[in-house]
Formats: C-alpha cells, structure tokens, sequence
C-alpha cells in the first residue's frame, strides 16, 4: 500500500443552549451554506482551545488542564505569541541588572531585529508573532551579553548596531529542531518581517458549522442584589440578553504528515506522538465562552479519519442541503456523500471511525477514540516511507 500523505478528520459534535464563538457584536459567528444561515465556530477558536487545553496563568498556576494537552509531549517546546515578547522577554530581565540607558540603548534594536521596521512606530503597529523558546532564549542571551561586554552608552549602541547586520531569524532558529516551538511546528507562523521565518502549517482546520440550519434565541436574563431592602426599588439590579444557539457541528482537519513530520525536526516519532494527542483533544475539548452560565462540553458523536496520498476533499457537501438536526441523520448524508466520492474518484483511502449512531459506514470499522488515535498514530510512521 502507498505511504499515506494526508489524514484528514471528520467530526459531529453536538451543543445546545451555548455561545461557542462570538463576533464583534457578541452575537454568535454565521454563515451562509447552500442558502441557509449556520452557526459557524471559527478555526482560529478551535485551534486556540486545542492549543490551550492545559493553560497557565501569569503566576504559573494551571488553570486548565487535560490528560493530552500538548504540553505533556516529551520534547515538547513552548512558545509565545505577543507585541511584547522584546520588552517581556528580553529586556525585562536586563532591568536592575544593567544601567537603564544601556538597557534602553539595547531595546529598540532588538525590536527592530524581532518585529521590523514598525517597531519604533509604538506596540499597536507591531505584528503579534509566535515566537518560539529556542529563538526567544537565543534573544535573551544575545541581549544579555552585549550588555555586559559593551562597557557605556556609545559602545553599547556601535556593538548592537555592528551586531543586528547579520542578524535575522535564520540566525535565532540555529540548532534548533523547533526554533518557533511545537504550536508553530503544527499550525504556521507568518512573519511579514521576514519571509523566510515563516513556517507552512501542516494542520489545516475548517470552520465548524451546523449541518442544519441556525437555531438561536435571545436569552433575556437578569442579576439580583441580595441585599435590597423591602423599601428599596423592586426588580432585578441588572438587566441583560444575550444570545444562545444549539447545533450539530460538522468538523473538517487535514494533516499534511511530511510536512509534520519535518516540521518537529524530522522526528517521527514526535509527530506520531502529537497526532496521537490531537485526536484526543479534537474530539473532547470544547470550545466557548460563558463557561459558567453554559457549560458548553461536549465529545464528537462521530469522528472519521482516513489516510491516503491523494488531495484531500472535505464531506461538506453532505450538508448544501441542509440535514435534520440529528447524528444519525448527519451521518447518513456523510455516508452518501462519501459513496459518490467513492464511485467518481477511487482514492482509496484507508478509514476508521468512532460512530455513536445508528447508522454504519459500510466497509468502515468502528473504534473507541484510544483506537483511533493510535490509528492515527500509526500513520505518521507510515508517512515516513512516502
């Protein structure tokens, strides 16, 4: 069988009652599919949640963790994404420690170096860059050691300034497997700076959207303070309405194997390690806000994956007409679609699913989510013949 290049993902999950992702109205993000207006969770949401599945707060306090967050890989590497990455993480550390006019002549160099020629033009011109631990500590030492060895003001600027001209981002990623650490390593990074420090994302992710049509209703709510007196104003202290929606969302990821697989430093064994996890967290970790007023937690009432060396092409399709709003219906337009693909295209693609409905994929087997990310898993190494 031919190495596989692509494994791509296909999920249903089900919420109700919740607001998973708002836009710059508060109201939930939509669009519009084979004329019918959807709830749509954007892929920047997604990733970010998958991203953050063990989070830490500023004191280094978890306030958010899971069993296959990323950050408990072996080997994994850290990153930032920020305006401030210069000020935080390169000369935060010099202050007190260095005169505060070598200190500042240092500054705006580096800045320079990180973020361009708008880095004198104040943070809100900066882009925010990822930048990872490697080539933040590789920063942190340069700065560190021109200000102890340049001596006063004057020699510390005609040293930075001899320093920065051959200086770029090839420079910071020098013996690094994950010079913008693993986050970059799977999902890209873009530097208009400097082109040549971009990393291509091997992670393609879709916008989820419902696989009917939108269902939402404003939620008219109101906060009332305990300590009123009888003799004070009757009614609630605050009165407000948001919106709530519920849905079947339909999913879509594509890996790019090699391109992983090269991106983690040619370790395929990292790769497969990553993947493993990712299914894990594509299946169970939720997105959205309003926690506490929601509880918006849900796990993928199913998740296909399949494996081939051909273009990968997302089921979408299966929802221009719109299904009715329940798994075993979603997955028998899923079914359908993926017989005709099957008829007119004969990819071939090798395929394991996780199927909580009534409804089975012919020639399919079913798995536990264990199975499939071990699966999945698997074909990282096999990629690595391709």
């Amino acid at each position: 069988m031919t190495a596989p290049r692509f494994l791509q993902i296909h999920t249903l999950h089900s919420y109700a009652a919740a607001l998973l992702n708002r836009d710059d109205s508060g109201l939930a993000k939509r669009l519009r599919f084979g004329g019918v207006s959807r709830t749509r969770i954007s892929s920047q949401c997604l990733k970010r949640h998958w991203r953050l599945a063990r989070e830490v707060n500023s004191e280094g306090q978890v306030v958010r963790d899971d069993p296959h967050a990323l950050q408990h890989l072996a080997n994994y590497v850290d990153s930032s994404r920020s305006r401030e990455l210069v000020t935080e993480k390169v000369i935060a550390p010099l202050k007190g420690k260095y005169p505060d006019d070598v200190v500042a002549a240092l500054e705006p160099e580096f800045q320079k170096l990180v973020y361009g020629d708008k880095a004198d033009k104040g943070k809100k011109n900066r882009q925010t860059l990822l930048l990872g631990e490697p080539e933040l500590n590789w920063l942190a030492r340069e700065a560190e050691r021109l200000a102890s060895e340049s001596g006063d003001v004057a020699a510390v600027k005609k040293a930075v300034s001899d320093w920065v001209k051959d200086k770029n981002y090839k420079a910071m990623a020098e013996n690094a497997a994950l010079p913008g650490g693993l986050v970059a390593a799977l999902f890209g990074r873009m530097v208009t700076s400097d082109p040549a420090a971009n990393i291509d994302a091997p992670v393609h992710v879709a916008h989820a959207f419902t696989v009917h049509g939108e269902e939402a209703e404003s939620d008219y709510f109101t906060a009332v303070d305990d300590l009123k007196k009888d003799d004070d104003d009757s009614g609630a202290d605050t009165i407000q309405e948001t919106e709530l929606t519920s849905g079947l969302f339909y999913g879509y990821a594509v890996i790019d194997l090699p391109g992983l697989i090269t991106n983690c430093g040619d370790d395929a064994d990292l790769a497969s390690r990553v993947v493993h996890h990712l299914i894990h967290l594509i299946a169970e970790v939720s997105p959205g806000a309003k926690l506490g007023s929601t509880a918006p937690y849900g796990r993928a009432g199913f998740m296909l994956l399949e494996a081939g060396d051909r273009q990968p092409r997302s089921l979408a399709e299966s929802f221009r007409k719109p299904a009715h709003p329940r798994l075993d219906a979603a997955v028998e337009k899923l079914k359908a679609q993926l017989g005709k693909f099957d008829q007119a295209y004969a990819t071939g693609e090798s395929r394991l699913c996780l199927n909580l409905s009534d409804v089975a994929l012919e020639g399919v087997g079913d798995a536990s989510l264990a199975e499939l990310a071990m699966w999945a898993a698997i074909k990282v190494k096999e990629a690595t013949h391709a």
